[in-house]
């Protein structure tokens, strides 16, 4: 299913994965593939793919959704040298690599890109047995971008932070599967602080550890006054 948003075709292809089609056809992917989400699909029409961090680079995925005309946005943070996967390097990737900063803006075909922080605070519910946020800060970032006639923010992996509810936008794609980020509560409450237009969740129920109840927090959503939609991940 693909929901339509302003003339923006919106497709949550599954975990990270979301692909976002402009009224005049450009292409945005963030963060493709893992776990098999891409598994069949071969589009490789990609103008511009944002990548957050290490959990969410996956070679194999890109492949499969940039082409030689691509520009594959990277946070600085991502070293595939330390991903135990066996991924393959930036330098080995379709299209133009540009690495981005964790507050930092870019310019790529019509979009203009923002990077925002992501991460989980060291004293909330999203740390390892010893105490360690899963994801610290500088670890990844999320993405607010600009298509030219409507703004996107996906915030990557990451608890809700004071800065999201000063963030205008509208189109929120919130992580609702909790475990690793935000849940799907407190997504919820985050996207009746910002009041977008529409609200899609995205990075929920790929394994056991990200299963929520996406229809209560739809009814959530709804219940705050905020359109929301269900995708179901489909290629």
């Amino acid at each position: 299913m693909t929901v339509r948003h302003d003339g923006h075709r919106v497709s949550w292809l599954g975990y990270a994965t979301t692909r976002i089609e402009t009224p005049d056809g450009r292409v945005l992917y963030f963060d493709p593939g893992r776990y098999g989400v891409l598994d069949g699909y071969d589009r490789r029409d990609a103008d511009v793919v944002c990548i957050t961090h290490d959990h969410h680079y996956d070679d194999a995925g890109i492949d499969r959704v940039a082409n030689e005309d691509s520009t594959i946005v990277v946070y600085q943070g991502v070293t595939p040298s330390r991903i135990d996967r066996g991924v393959a390097p930036l330098d080995a990737l379709p299209g133009t690599v540009r690495e981005i900063g964790e507050s930092e803006s870019l310019a790529v075909a019509g979009f203009d890109v923002r990077s925002v922080p992501a991460y989980n605070r060291p004293d909330g519910p999203h740390v390892t047995e010893d105490g360690s946020p899963h994801h610290p800060r500088g670890f990844g970032v999320g993405y607010h971008v600009d298509t030219g006639a409507r703004t996107v923010f996906w915030p990557g992996d990451t608890d809700v932070l004071d800065r999201h509810a000063a963030i205008a936008t509208s189109l929120f794609l919130p992580p609702i599967g909790g475990s690793f980020t935000m849940d799907r509560e407190a997504a919820a409450a985050l996207a009746g602080a910002i009041d977008p237009d529409l609200v899609v969740p995205v990075h929920y129920d790929t394994f056991d550890a990200l299963a929520t109840d996406a229809t209560a927090f739809a009814g959530d959503v709804a219940g705050r006054g905020v359109p929301v939609a269900l995708e179901s991940p489909a290629q």
